[in-house]
């Protein structure tokens, strides 16, 4: 017969391989003007980079104070209107929650003209969260089939012994 303690340890166990933990995604976070950080711009080689890699990648959401762990990696890569002058800033960010696909820069991709630190820009947003670096996230899965059979095991080892 099972006891009362085995129950509680058996939903211990049961809630422990239901429960996922969040993670965030790494991403490269760097800025270059003109061409004067050359291993932030184009064509991107991440053999030298760890330094500009952060892991896990934090960022602001709208409305809210603090940091938070990011969903997508972004790259904005253009020049600006008045001086010509070309800019590469890749980074992270997360989705707000607003309802509207523009107000969100992660949500859609995009090349064209936008405003950015008050100066007009025309280039390429480009946003991706499929992989770690891919300015990208090994999921950790937990396989929960070892535990229910461990599970089981140790509730057919108890009947037997009990009865």
């Amino acid at each position: 017969m099972t006891t009362r303690k085995d129950l509680v340890f058996l939903n211990i166990i049961i809630i422990l391989s239901i429960v996922s933990t969040v993670h965030s995604i790494d991403c490269f976070k760097c800025v270059s003007m003109n061409g004067k950080f050359a291993a932030c711009d184009d064509p991107f080689h991440n053999n030298h980079s760890l330094a500009m890699l952060e892991s896990p990648c934090m960022g602001g959401r709208k409305g809210r104070d603090g940091l938070f762990p990011a969903t997508s990696c972004i790259k904005i890569n253009g020049v600006f209107d008045d001086t010509g002058e070309t800019i590469t800033v890749r980074g992270c960010g997360l989705d707000s929650g607003t309802v509207t696909t523009d107000t969100e820069i992660i949500r859609m991709s995009h090349c064209g003209r936008f405003y950015y630190n008050d100066r007009y820009v025309h280039g390429c947003l480009q946003s991706c969260n499929d992989a770690d670096a891919c300015n990208s996230s090994p999921s950790i899965q937990t396989n929960n089939i070892p535990i229910l059979i461990g599970i089981l095991a140790y509730q057919m080892i108890t009947a037997m012994f009990k009865s």
